[in-house]
């Protein structure tokens, strides 16, 4: 079996130095990413970072101006029919036919995809509460969303690409049904590719993060290695400074005097014996959040 079909294949996305721009404006430089089979891939950055660029490229939507992009092995612009009937697809724009009832959008999108599965798709209905009479004009943002949820959801695709899917969703619905669909896809050994500038929801739902700022990746890993490699000390110094001494692995210093607080990067234990060095005294140590990190690393970028 090739390793386009295998479904063994430890990646599902494989991309080597992508580049787009559209006009004078860069989208994407030199972007390398590989997304592995299994688990929740979160891709986060701020509005206009490249995420949902970068996402149209997966989906086959934008050609590679320079470097590749695989999915499945395949060129998703050269192989759509076979790349596309294995992705489930949800945009933040909602965009579909609003004229049609939702058992009509129901049936269309089924005609697509051999592998739709009408009992499962019956099912979601019934969990988003959702009138098949109704027409999607007359639905809210927030209904119009299941929907497109359950159209990208009802032929159990091996990956699922979902581009700021919290748009238009109330708090409930978003911790509630995204989270647990997002948890049983990865759970099934199938992939999810979670988009969003709500680093809060990647965080409790992501296994591997990306970062994405002005079209670069400054940061990709697990998220675990990632929470476990950043870390915020307040030193209480013997001394006065105006300006805190250097620790090897710091990103920003903040204080005045003999207090100051260090974002750093690093191995903790070294962080802590450089302190040691220093003769300086740990007052405080907190956790960062992935929002602490985006900020240290977009501000030192």
């Amino acid at each position: 079996m090739s390793d386009s079909t295998n479904l063994s294949s430890a990646s599902v996305v494989e991309i080597q130095r992508l580049s787009r721009s559209f006009g004078a404006k860069r989208a994407l430089h030199e972007v390398s990413l590989s997304i592995p089979r299994g688990g929740v891939f979160g891709l986060i950055g701020g509005n206009g970072a490249g995420k949902t660029t970068l996402i149209k490229h997966i989906m086959g939507m934008h050609y590679a101006q320079s470097g590749s992009v695989r999915v499945f092995g395949m060129d998703p612009v050269a192989h759509p029919v076979e790349v596309l009937g294995r992705i489930g697809y949800m945009s933040e724009e909602r965009d579909i036919p609003n004229w049609m009832r939702v058992t009509e959008i129901m049936n269309y999108t089924q005609t697509f995809y051999p592998a739709w599965d009408t009992k499962y798709a019956e099912e979601l209905r019934e969990m988003f509460d959702l009138d098949p009479k109704q027409r999607i004009r007359n639905l809210s943002r927030g209904q119009a969303a299941r929907v497109c949820l359950l159209l990208a959801l009802a032929h159990r695709p091996e990956l699922l690409v979902l581009d700021e899917p919290s748009s238009g969703l109330d708090p409930v619905v978003r911790r509630d049904i995204l989270a647990a669909i997002v948890r049983t896809i990865a759970d099934e050994g199938r992939t999810v590719i979670f988009s969003s500038h709500l680093l809060d929801e990647v965080e409790r739902l992501a296994d591997r993060v990306a970062m994405i700022h002005d079209g670069q990746i400054i940061l990709h890993d697990r998220l675990d290695t990632i929470k476990e490699s950043f870390h915020r000390f307040t030193l209480r110094f013997e001394q006065p400074f105006n300006e805190a001494p250097l620790i090897l692995g710091t990103i920003e210093r903040k204080g005045a005097g003999h207090e100051w607080t260090y974002f750093c990067r690093g191995d903790r234990d070294q962080l802590i014996q450089a302190a040691r060095t220093l003769q300086a005294e740990i007052v405080q140590e907190t956790l960062l959040s992935l929002d602490d990190i985006f900020v240290c690393n977009v501000t030192r970028s």
